[in-house]
């Protein structure tokens, strides 16, 4: 925009790039931040996608496609993780009988050029490729990049229908987390929309949303389980999103769902309205602080203000306006195919902040000329379905300990600035002596407070409920970023107990009373009491159908309980009624990672049921340090369930069907491809290979495990066939004992069963086998003892094996010591992969997430394994194929007789 404007300084352009280039691309301007992935010698920036080359023999695998997906450490660095998947199962039915696999491709295609499969196929293959690539190839703005996708659309009234136009404007911010999209609308100049509709590239309805009643302009919702092919239109800006309402005077707006890289750091935004009836044009302001200096940056989307009509370069008038006084303009020419506008605002002096943190400077955009159209709103603190909250514990303080005590607090920031606070604390040591929100200290033990609560703070209740009115701009820009603390000070610790941060946590679209304050979670309510660093709170409810719906967040748990408790694994969540001596009512919420829990319990018992309405049951967090409870608090949700499961519902329960229908399973981004074909997330199957082996789907990952058959006491047994253990055929177990969870394999198992325990990354360790204990639910694992030998040279028949065994004939020679047989000249062993092969021994390879390369044969040469492409014969036909499970192309409708006999002396072999 700056080249478009006659007579401008050339030191003023840099300047203005440079701050531009401070807000979008900070790790440029600052330091050096390159993050990405390595794989195979080669660096991947995030989001890239590529086919892995393993080299010569194998090549490209074509049917395997690696994805750099961004991730987040505990500490905020984003750094790749490389993402492999098989895409065999995703390629489309060729519509003809004899499709053709064409070199260098992985699904097959129609013969005599059908150029719309092709392109297709292309579409497939690309991936979840970045549509912002080609604007951020310059430098390594990727540092912004955070491990949800965040995308923007801006809703107008529709002009292409014969209807008259509408004049609402909404705006919809979404989070795209793995494979759900969550949503916040809001929307000014219209009633409240009944539906929400997301189109397709195609104009078809791919996913509709019901809109509940009530009175908020907030609208929230999520759409779980994207499909894979309209997970790339998402991501290529390919889907629409309309939003209508059910009034007699029915209005419809619609927009392009975009990706913008300027939400991960908006803190304030603005909708822009028009005050002109069936305008059909809007727009929104996304705005930022810098973080040193006063400069406002923002960034204009607009939507029918400038008219295709008009001519290629449009003056546009932007102003900052405070009670119709004019703060500051700046003028710029915009294109009518891309209109948007980014400009930064240097300097605002007092006056100016102090009106923006109370929403009441007013930002315009007005076109110039004969026909001009403006659009204004407001600026106000940036809005979402998001909850501000935090949890103190003594873990964090700024002199960490292990209280056993717990601090809770949840806010609400309304547009005029004032921010609404409940916070409970619990468990202390002592006397609250202060209650503050503070930032981060510079120094050690050097705070900075901001506020002060404490005088809203009740002892009797252990409450504070207040609100704070005088919120600066900087601060509200620093509390939506997540840089405010809240600190608990009691007469023992005069720098503070408790400690937390305050911070957003992502609106995951569970049916929880978010805007009430959490039942806490402390070491000082587990019996006995336990003084832990650790603290935690969470919101339940119960639906219609009777399940509980849970959030729980943990923090203060430190790095050594973190190694402990074994990759991040913060605890199991449990529920169950608080009389400890009874556990028949006791279940298992979920194993979780991280900091944060949620889901859904369906099955509940109709005493437990009753437990939750009376207020006499618990959730527990458990670690390994605490097995039998870190955390815990009482809860109380009220409800008129009876029992648990109701017999007559007009519901049907979305995840059963989706599990049950084969085609929308093949949708599921969490199932697994496994000899051809698909399982469900969390579903446990015998493979086809070998009865003795009991496979699981892990979101996207097969693991496989060994059966071991328990020892049976009884004098007889029975061998089933399709069965790998023998089974006794005297009495059973009735007894209901208490299943197990073991951190190493991440899997709940049942009394009495015996494993080998999988401890990452060396594998399954068959020098130990575990038992899970059903009378008390813990796992007691030892070393498996080996049996004495007789022969003077034991072998190990397989690398994973744990003990030695003899060998059917001891080829020992008289007289040949120990020392010289490991001397001995003699051919040696190769191991390829996790195998090892006799000299002259022969294979074809195995790759992960393809299967066995037929094509390709290695052989054992005294130590070296050796790998060759097996050499195919030329065709000479026109039509080629190539069938499932064979190596070599074939002709199509020629016998090979007839090939030989038209080219006789073509008996040479090509290299594929």
């Amino acid at each position: 925009s700056y080249f478009k404007l006659p007579q401008v300084n050339l030191s003023v352009i840099l300047a203005n790039i440079k701050i531009i280039l401070e807000f979008y691309f900070p790790c440029i301007i600052n330091s050096v931040c390159v993050t990405g992935c390595s794989f195979g010698g080669r660096f991947y920036s995030l989001e890239d996608t590529w086919h892995p080359d393993l080299g010569e023999p194998f090549g490209v695998m074509h049917c395997v496609q690696c994805y750099c997906e961004p991730q987040k450490s505990r500490r905020g660095k984003v750094f790749g993780k490389v993402n492999c998947k098989n895409i065999k199962q995703d390629c489309p039915d060729p519509d003809c009988d004899d499709p053709i696999l064409l070199p260098g491709h992985c699904c097959k295609t129609c013969p005599k050029g059908n150029h719309a499969l092709t392109q297709t196929h292309h579409l497939l293959l690309s991936g979840f490729q970045d549509p912002l690539a080609h604007k951020t190839s310059r430098g390594k703005t990727r540092c912004l990049v955070s491990p949800s996708a965040d995308f923007v659309a801006v809703l107008t009234g529709v002009t292409s229908s014969w209807l008259p136009s509408s004049s609402a404007v909404a705006r919809v911010r979404f989070v795209l987390t793995r494979n759900s999209l969550a949503f916040s609308i809001t929307y000014q100049r219209m009633g409240r929309p009944s539906k929400i509709v997301f189109l397709d590239s195609d104009g078809t309805t791919a996913f509709e949303y019901r809109v509940p009643k009530g009175q908020s302009d907030m609208i929230c919702g999520v759409w779980k389980n994207m499909a894979k092919p309209l997970l790339r239109q998402l991501q290529s800006e390919q889907m629409r999103i309309s939003m209508t309402t059910s009034t007699s005077r029915r209005e419809e707006v619609e927009g392009k769902i975009i990706k913008h890289r300027a939400l991960f750091a908006e803190t304030f935004s603005s909708m822009l309205t028009s005050e002109e009836e069936n305008s059909g044009m809007g727009g929104i302001a996304m705005l930022t602080l810098s973080d040193t200096e006063n400069n406002l940056h923002f960034i204009l989307i607009l939507q029918g203000l400038i008219k295709h009509k008009d001519p290629l370069l449009v003056p546009i008038r932007v102003q900052l306006v405070y009670r119709q006084h004019i703060l500051r303009e700046i003028r710029a020419n915009i294109t009518s195919h891309d209109p948007d506008f980014a400009e930064v605002l240097t300097d605002l002096n007092s006056r100016e902040l102090f009106w923006l943190s109370r929403g009441q400077l007013e930002i315009t955009v007005a076109t110039e000329g004969p026909d001009p159209r403006q659009i204004s709103g407001f600026i106000t603190g940036r809005k979402s379905c998001d909850t501000i909250q935090s949890v103190m514990s003594s873990g964090d303080a700024l002199t960490p300990g292990k209280t056993g005590g717990v601090g809770s607090a949840v806010f609400s920031l309304h547009d005029n600035g004032t921010l609404d606070y409940q916070v409970q604390v619990a468990g202390l040591s002592s006397d609250v002596v202060g209650l503050t929100i503070e930032l981060k200290p510079r120094r050690r033990n050097k705070r900075s407070v901001l506020y002060d609560l404490t005088p809203e703070y009740s002892k009797t209740t252990g409450q504070a409920v207040g609100s704070w009115s005088r919120l600066e701009a900087r601060h509200i820009h620093m509390l939506l970023q997540n840089e405010l603390f809240i600190n608990v000070a009691t007469a023992h610790s005069q720098e503070g107990e408790l400690r937390g941060q305050i911070k957003a946590l992502l609106y995951s679209g569970l049916d929880a009373p978010r805007h009430e304050l959490p039942t806490p979670l402390a070491g000082y309510f587990v019996s006995p009491p336990v003084r832990t660093g650790a603290s935690g709170h969470t919101w339940l409810s119960v639906d219609k159908q009777c399940h509980l719906h849970y959030e729980i967040v943990v923090a203060g748990l430190s790095r050594t309980d973190d190694i402990t408790v074994n990759a991040h694994l913060h605890g199991l969540a449990e529920i169950g009624e608080m009389d400890d001596s009874s556990t028949a009512h006791k279940r298992l919420l979920t194993g979780f990672y991280g900091s944060q829990a949620q889901g859904v319990l369906k099955d509940i018992s109709a005493e437990l049921l009753q437990h939750l309405d009376q207020g006499t049951a618990f959730i527990q967090v458990s670690t390994k340090m605490n097995p039998r409870g870190e955390i815990r608090g009482r809860v109380h949700v009220p409800n008129n369930c009876e029992s648990g499961m109701k017999a007559d519902t007009d519901e049907v329960e979305f995840d059963d069907v989706y599990q049950k229908d084969p085609e929308e399973l093949k949708k599921d981004p969490h199932t697994c491809f496994f000899e051809n074909q698909h399982h469900a997330h969390g579903s446990r199957w015998t493979p086809n290979y070998d009865k003795c082996f009991s496979c699981s789907c892990q979101k996207r990952t097969v693991i496989c495990d060994p059966v071991i058959c328990p020892v049976l006491t009884c004098s007889r047994t029975i061998q089933p066939d399709d069965k790998c253990c023998p089974v006794s055929c005297t009495q059973k177990l009735t007894v209901h004992y208490s299943c197990c969870y073991f951190e190493g394999d991440q899997k709940m198992h049942a009394p009495g069963t015996t494993w080998h325990p999988f401890v990452p990354p060396f594998g399954y360790i068959k020098c130990a086998v575990c038992t899970c204990k059903g009378s008390t639910g813990e796992v007691h694992c030892e070393k498996v003892t080996c049996p004495a030998l007789t022969c003077s040279q034991p072998v190990r028949r397989n690398p994973s094996d744990c003990c030695k065994e003899c060998p059917e004939e001891d080829r020992t020679p008289a007289g040949l010591e120990h020392s010289d047989m490991m001397q001995a000249d003699g051919p040696r062993h190769c191991k390829f992969g996790k195998n090892y092969y006799q000299n002259s021994d022969s294979w074809h390879p195995w790759v992960p997430l393809v299967g066995e390369m037929k094509c390709i044969n290695c052989w054992c040469d005294h130590g070296v394994t050796k790998c060759q492409r097996k050499q195919c014969p030329i065709l000479t036909c026109s039509n080629i194929t190539r069938t499932d499970g064979s190596c070599c192309p074939e002709c199509v409708g020629e016998d090979d007789d007839d090939l030989m006999m038209k080219a006789p002396d073509k008996r040479r072999t090509l290299r594929h």
